[in-house]
């Protein structure tokens, strides 16, 4: 979430209201598929048990994969890209555009909305279908699971894209939590690591580390919040810089090592590697760290599937890996991401693909069927009534 948006505090447990069928429709935005793409790995999923790991090699084919690909192929020119709430939603003031969610301003509420955007390197690279809807839900069944560690910011979930939250202060710090030296991005582990940094955000690293390896511990990579790039930080240097006291920088740091921590454990029953991952929080009017943003999404953390790791890392291979690093090293391999001024389209089969990971993901953590969303009723209709109903309850 924008530093310059104030955010969440939850005043009851999480609640989702989503209405049984929604689709993904807009007159106003696009996906933009165009070049093929060389050919690359393919994920399926079917039922698993204990004894059945997800795999790419051996999960290529499924009933379940090919109906997602359908759906995501009639939905690439129907993307969530943008989304103008206040012109339809009385109460809403204003909206402040995210690289991913669009917030408004609903007085003592904040109405967040996860479009179909795919943002890295600090902008925008495409969107992708369904994947507002997959993060959303995502994230809820995350912060559901989360509460015996850090109280959250929800307080309703009324549609598949949405999540409405009460206003607190927002730390101006991303605590960005690693369990392995890789990366990709400017401030990734491996990134700084190979240009010979060993003393990263307070955090001593050995020498003769390799890409993909694991850490003896995790550890925290703190970043301040800009408006174009994210800045590393040391702990010492929040306090000192008054971004946060040291109370509260305690104990946000231990909720985030420790959320990361659970978040392995669960990744690891059903046969993923939660490799990193940021988290934000902010003050509640009570006073209380709150858990805000989105939590161990495909967006704001990297995924690996396990049981192919060890051999791969022992060859120099990447991890087989279900997130957006897909992406990323698609445009690393292509353009320069960061300099470049007008970047190529990401291929159509790239995008669906994409789609596809973020869907099994969901699906393999959650053990939850992910729901296709229908093509009835255009999706600001849906999204405007639902947003509607909901503040109106909260009145």
């Amino acid at each position: 979430m924008s530093s310059r948006v104030q955010s969440l505090n939850p005043p009851k447990p999480l609640s989702s209201k989503i209405p049984s069928s929604s689709l993904l429709a807009s007159p106003s935005s696009s996906c933009k598929p165009v070049s093929k793409s060389k050919k690359y790995p393919t994920i399926s999923v079917s039922a698993m048990s204990s004894k059945h790991r997800p795999s790419l090699d051996t999960l290529n084919s499924s009933e379940r994969r090919e109906e997602v690909l359908r759906a995501v192929g009639d939905s690439l020119s129907n993307c969530l890209s943008e989304t103008h709430l206040h012109l339809a939603v009385p109460g809403l003031k204003s909206k402040t555009r995210g690289k991913v969610r669009d917030i408004y301003d609903g007085g003592d509420y904040l109405v967040l909305v996860t479009t179909d955007r795919q943002s890295a390197f600090d902008r925008v690279l495409a969107s992708i279908p369904f994947k507002g809807q997959v993060l959303n839900e995502t994230s809820l069944w995350w912060f559901n699971k989360t509460q015996h560690i850090t109280p959250n910011a929800v307080v309703s979930v009324p549609d598949k894209n949405i999540t409405i939250a009460k206003k607190c202060s927002v730390f101006p710090v991303e605590f960005v939590v690693r369990g392995y030296v890789t990366g990709s991005t400017d401030t990734s582990l491996w990134t700084v690591y190979k240009k010979g940094v060993r003393n990263y955000c307070g955090n001593i690293l050995p020498n003769g580390m390799v890409k993909n390896q694991r850490l003896a511990a995790n550890i925290l990579t703190p970043t301040t919040k800009a408006v174009d790039h994210d800045v590393p930080v040391t702990p010492d240097e929040i306090v000192q810089r008054g971004l946060m006291t040291q109370t509260d920088y305690d104990e946000a740091s231990s909720k985030a090592l420790s959320l990361f921590e659970y978040g392995q454990r669960v990744a690891a029953e059903h046969g993923l590697i939660l490799v990193d991952t940021k988290y934000e929080f902010g003050k509640g009017s009570d006073g209380s760290v709150l858990l805000l943003d989105e939590v161990h999404t495909p967006d704001s953390s990297r995924y690996w599937i396990a049981n192919s790791y060890e051999e791969r890392f022992s060859k120099s291979l990447e991890p087989e890996n279900i997130d957006k690093e897909f992406l990323r090293l698609w445009f690393v391999n292509n353009c320069n991401p960061y300099e470049d001024e007008v970047l190529p389209d990401a291929p159509k089969e790239l995008v669906s693909e994409l789609a596809w990971r973020y869907i099994f993901l969901f699906e393999t953590i959650t053990k939850l069927k992910f729901e296709i969303p229908a093509m009835e009723e255009p999706i600001h209709d849906r999204i405007s009534r639902n947003v509607s109903a909901a503040l109106s309850s909260l009145l």
